[in-house]
């Protein structure tokens, strides 16, 4: 029998930029501040986190104002839920960019579950992949700590990982069976209005928009379609309102 989870945002984070990185040729010159989550699964035997966020996130009024909730150190968000970070059994990574992988090496206790062409990129990044930063994986990796994922994967009964090359080569979407239906934690560094585009957008007959840095422009439009179609409940990683929000599904 399935079981069913639920999805605790916690924001490990922010980063203030031009919103055209989150959406690709739209809203440039527009400043935007976007929180960057660890997501705590609860509902099993394991306690499971999709990226481990910010090391020394910047916690200020502005910032918060701005996402609309709160901002912790990944010690207080997991305090939050009585947990500490030997307590995590689990990481599932969406990808490698620093943003979502500094706090990695507290987690003594975990295994984590990263893409092998994400594995690769972090190790000989692009000149273009300035994101990338192999200080914070390789104590983990020397440690015997990383489950190399090389395609579609059932991490544990009821979640699983798809292989979403859509911000990164080894992107990786989460699904995760709630008792609202399946949730997706998408692989790929969006908002909500990539999903909900302006009518002027639509009025182009586009459906959605891209995220601002990706692979393939014309691949990453198809997988995200595939995704949205996939879940009945979308979590766009970077989508400010989950700020305020304590349970998902």
């Amino acid at each position: 029998m399935t079981l069913f989870y639920t999805i605790h945002p916690i924001v490990m984070g922010t980063k203030v930029f031009d919103k055209s990185y989150m959406t690709y040729q739209h809203g440039q010159g527009e400043s935007f501040t976007v929180p960057i989550f660890s997501w705590l699964i609860q509902g099993g035997d394991s306690r499971i986190l999709v990226d481990t966020g910010e090391i020394n996130p910047i916690q200020s009024r502005d910032r918060e104002d701005a996402i609309g909730g709160k901002i912790y150190t990944f010690e207080q968000g997991l305090a939050r839920h009585n947990l500490t970070p030997a307590d995590i059994d689990m990481v599932i990574h969406t990808h490698l960019h620093t943003d979502h992988c500094e706090n990695d090496y507290k987690c003594t206790n975990a295994l984590f579950y990263i893409h092998e062409k994400e594995l690769d990129s972090v190790h000989n990044p692009h000149p273009l992949d300035y994101r990338y930063l192999e200080d914070y994986i390789e104590e983990i990796e020397e440690n015997g700590q990383i489950r190399v994922i090389t395609g579609d994967t059932d991490i544990i009964d009821g979640i699983r990982v798809i292989h979403t090359p859509v911000h990164t080569k080894g992107g990786l979407t989460v699904f995760i069976e709630t008792a609202k239906g399946t949730a997706a934690i998408t692989g790929f560094c969006i908002i909500d209005e990539n999903y909900n585009p302006p009518p002027a957008i639509k009025g182009m007959e586009m459906d959605l928009i891209p995220p601002g840095t990706h692979v393939d422009v014309y691949a990453a439009y198809d997988i995200m379609k595939a995704v949205q179609k996939a879940a009945d409940i979308l979590i766009p990683l970077h989508e400010p309102r989950f700020a305020a929000v304590d349970v998902i599904g």
